[in-house]
């Protein structure tokens, strides 16, 4: 048992397989048998503050009448919210350097929209933002009805934090140079970095499983997915992947993270190889 003290739990091989079920069911996540260490670390505050001392007790107050409060916050805890700015720089010049060029013939008079999936506490959407405002200094006339980025992720947690739009020092230091620091951000009294309005704005926030429905999204010219597919099943995968180019436009773009490959999916996407990164384009 965990109550009162600061011990991890101890959990069962029935535990963690219908726990792993839960997880998977609720937001896709697949456990592998050797994560339940993850597991332990993840959820020991919340087992401690609930005073319950095993995964099955954890489960049965899913089910109870919090449940649904307790399923945010369990889902919240172990969901991996690992991001920088700018995260492997290569998409973000790939991005920059081909496809807004590319774009901003078919996209002509209507606005420019991008879809950043998974986007965490804000850092990806908002290093988006940030390029298009340089790109649009670069290149007067370019987009002239404006471009909106819808972020969306399944954590309330992360979503409040990136609509706050306000960073500590040891978030800012993670892939920001000092040069976009001074141009985008104004520095409070408490130390903290806040963005200027002109990237905040450009920027919509939005609570979404990508297990669930996208219809309600509109059409895209670009698709950021980046470093969340390698959680989920190969099915769950390509099934993600298919609704996701119902959502992009003919001739848009989809970023994939660098550990993260598209296969299966010739009749959905070309593949693009940019030297470095490779890229892929709705058919």
């Amino acid at each position: 048992m965990i109550q009162g003290t600061g011990r991890s739990f101890s959990i069962n091989g029935e535990d963690f397989r219908q726990f792993s079920q839960f997880l998977e069911k609720s937001c896709g996540i697949l456990l592998a048998e050797h994560k339940q260490y993850l597991v332990q670390s993840r959820l020991n505050g919340i087992m401690r503050d609930l005073q319950v001392g095993s995964l099955s007790d954890l489960l049965k107050r899913l089910q109870g009448p919090a449940g649904l409060r307790l399923r945010e916050q369990v889902i919240d805890a172990m969901t991996t919210n690992e991001t920088l700015w700018f995260r492997d720089a290569h998409p973000f010049e790939i991005l920059s350097r081909q496809v807004l060029p590319e774009l901003r013939q078919s996209v002509g008079m209507r606005r420019l929209r991008i879809w950043s999936a998974a986007c965490s506490t804000g850092q990806e959407p908002y290093s988006i933002s940030m390029l298009l405002d340089e790109y649009r200094q670069s290149n007067p006339g370019a987009y002239p009805s404006g471009e909106e980025i819808l972020a969306t992720d399944i954590s309330s947690r992360v979503l409040e934090q990136a609509r706050s739009a306000r960073y500590e020092m040891l978030a800012i230091g993670r892939g920001l140079s000092q040069e976009r620091l001074q141009r985008h951000f104004i520095r409070e009294a408490d130390g903290s970095w806040v963005l200027k309005p002109p990237i905040r704005t450009r920027v919509r926030f939005q609570s979404l499983n990508l297990q669930g429905a996208y219809g309600g999204l509109g059409q895209f010219d670009i698709i950021f997915c980046r470093n969340v597919l390698i959680y989920f099943s190969a099915e769950l995968k390509l099934d993600i992947l298919r609704r996701m180019r119902q959502q992009l436009r003919p001739g848009g773009y989809l970023f994939l993270g660098a550990s993260e490959s598209l296969s299966g999916l010739s009749d959905c996407y070309r593949m693009i190889h940019c030297r470095p990164g490779i890229i892929y384009q709705a058919i």
